[in-house]
């Protein structure tokens, strides 16, 4: 009963929060401040995220095979490498480190 409670309590939430976004006045959302945030947020959460899969395993600081990966990534991009390129080389890397230790 209480996991339908649980259910039922994040839903309103949620809707309610969507109420809320969608009853700010136009003109808070047109000033020039809320633009640059709203341009800049996704760029954070994302960097954000990327950290947290790489570098965390739990509760601890994780430096294994995800981090070999990431490295060619970011090598690779930087060299305007094409995104397949980047996809299938951090795989690589990451099949390598992982099959040598």
């Amino acid at each position: 009963m209480t996991l339908w409670i649980a259910v039922l309590v994040t839903s309103l939430g949620s809707y309610l929060l969507k109420l809320a976004g969608l009853s700010v006045p136009e003109r808070l959302l047109d000033s020039p401040r809320m633009q640059r945030i709203a341009a800049l947020l996704p760029v954070a959460l994302l960097a954000a995220l990327t950290a947290v899969q790489v570098w965390a395993s739990g509760q601890t600081l994780a430096l294994d095979a995800r981090v070999a990966a990431f490295g060619f990534a970011v090598v690779a991009l930087v060299l305007r490498a094409p995104f397949l390129v980047v996809v299938i080389g951090s795989a690589a890397v990451a099949a390598a480190v992982r099959a040598i230790g």
